[in-house]
């Protein structure tokens, strides 16, 4: 019987992680390239494009409170194949769409499919696995994800190669397949409904979310971190060939080495992590990100050359390690302190402060770039590390299983509390 139980497991973890790589290679495609990708299909202006993509992220950050909402009724499996459905829909619409009303709604799906995607994922993983379990499948879930956007963006420069607007028309077609496989992968998944479930009259939906000051605090330092994640992809490149005089190829090889470097030692890195409480454990990767945007200050005074080039090099390691030991843990604590029964609405909120934060990022990093070689950066640290003394303050404030705390031999656990308190 447990033979048969393992089975079931491994075969629901081998699911989720097939289904993650599939959809993470559409998102490798697609992300670096969406401005080009979409241009060139509708035949809009770039700057049509940049709006209507812009606005399109707009109503999809309208619509998360709704995504979270659905996650809790429904299951997160169902909003997990939803969004999946939605993003293989509008790429697989893109070509047809050669009017703005038709350009702006496919926008609008797509954005939606992939702003819903990342909460009702974790809520799923909350849904199959429970304490230690849920960060290892976190870890992993991270790490296939960074992979698959490293295969993606391969996979986008071999498209680009193909003359004319066939390679970019194949490309919607590539992305619409994976985002079918991947939906037909979670559908195997078996299905899990959480047995904490409050009645309707108990749950107060985002009310209980917006009194729940530990947690909100959590997003708010969440908030703050995650300019360090934007600005790699947003204002590292510019930061490199204009102020430290990389060429364009070398910069792109400082981000490729950082996706090697997460995919690769994710899940080792996130079994270290996962000894510590979950609270201080974040804080420490972030406070590593924030003595990496201080060291970036530093370069463009102190080397030039090649010194530039391995100080650089130097940084970028470090900048890694920041992310290693902050990123799952932090997640982990975004699912962990989150009630089963409203954990959608929970990380929906968690989902917020990353969406909120990519929205403003491009012109305050585009701004502080304007400002100088190491304002931006400076910058960076104070906010990084304000959010690391944020995450700090609100460990006493959580449950001990949300921070990691081991339970003494005996004591109750939420599980079995739950069912002491129902017999």
């Amino acid at each position: 019987m447990r033979s048969t139980s393992a089975d079931s497991n491994a075969s629901t973890r081998r699911r989720l992680y097939a289904a993650a790589l599939v959809g993470s290679v559409g998102d490798g495609i697609y992300v670096p390239l969406s401005m080009l990708f979409v241009h060139a299909l509708t035949g809009l202006s770039l700057t049509a494009t940049g709006a209507g993509l812009s606005l399109a992220g707009l109503c999809a950050l309208a619509f998360m409170p709704v995504a979270g909402t659905l996650i809790d009724r429904m299951g997160a499996k169902r909003v997990v194949m939803c969004a999946l459905v939605l993003r293989a829909a509008g790429f697989a619409a893109y070509p047809f769409a050669d009017t703005y009303p038709s350009f702006l709604a496919v926008a609008v799906v797509v954005a939606v499919g992939m702003w819903a995607s990342t909460p009702s994922q974790h809520a799923l993983i909350g849904e199959i696995a429970q304490g230690a379990e849920r960060d290892r499948l976190l870890a992993w879930d991270r790490s296939l994800r960074n992979g698959g956007m490293g295969l993606g963006s391969i996979a986008a420069a071999a498209l680009l190669a193909v003359d004319g607007d066939t390679g970019f028309t194949t490309a919607a077609m590539v992305l619409a397949s994976l985002f079918v496989l991947a939906t037909g992968l979670v559908a195997r998944i078996p299905a899990v409904h959480d047995g904490a479930r409050r009645p309707p009259e108990e749950q107060q939906g985002y009310r209980q979310v917006l009194t729940d000051r530990p947690y909100l605090l959590i997003a708010a330092a969440n908030f703050l971190i995650a300019f360090g994640y934007t600005a790699q992809a947003m204002a590292l490149p510019v930061f490199l060939t204009r102020d430290i005089g990389l060429p364009a190829a070398l910069a792109g090889g400082i981000f490729a080495l950082n996706t090697a470097l997460v995919a690769a030692l994710g899940v080792p890195v996130a079994r270290l992590t996962m000894r510590g409480r979950r609270p201080r454990t974040s804080a420490l990767g972030a406070t590593i990100f924030a003595a990496s945007f201080a060291a970036f200050a530093l370069i463009p005074g102190l080397f030039g050359g090649t010194t530039a080039l391995v100080a650089v090099l130097a940084v970028a390691v470090l900048y890694t390690s920041g992310e290693l030991i902050h990123s799952v843990p932090a997640q982990g604590l975004s699912v962990q302190a989150a009630p089963d029964h409203l954990r959608g609405r929970y990380l929906s909120v968690y989902q917020l402060s990353w969406s909120l934060c990519r929205t403003i990022a491009p012109l305050l990093l585009g701004f502080l770039l304007e400002t100088g070689s190491w304002q931006l950066w400076a910058v960076l640290a104070l906010m990084v590390l304000t959010g690391a003394i944020i995450l700090l303050c609100t460990e006493r404030a959580l449950p001990p299983h949300a921070v990691g705390i081991r339970p003494v031999p005996g004591s109750p656990t939420p599980e079995n509390a739950v069912q002491q308190a129902g017999a």
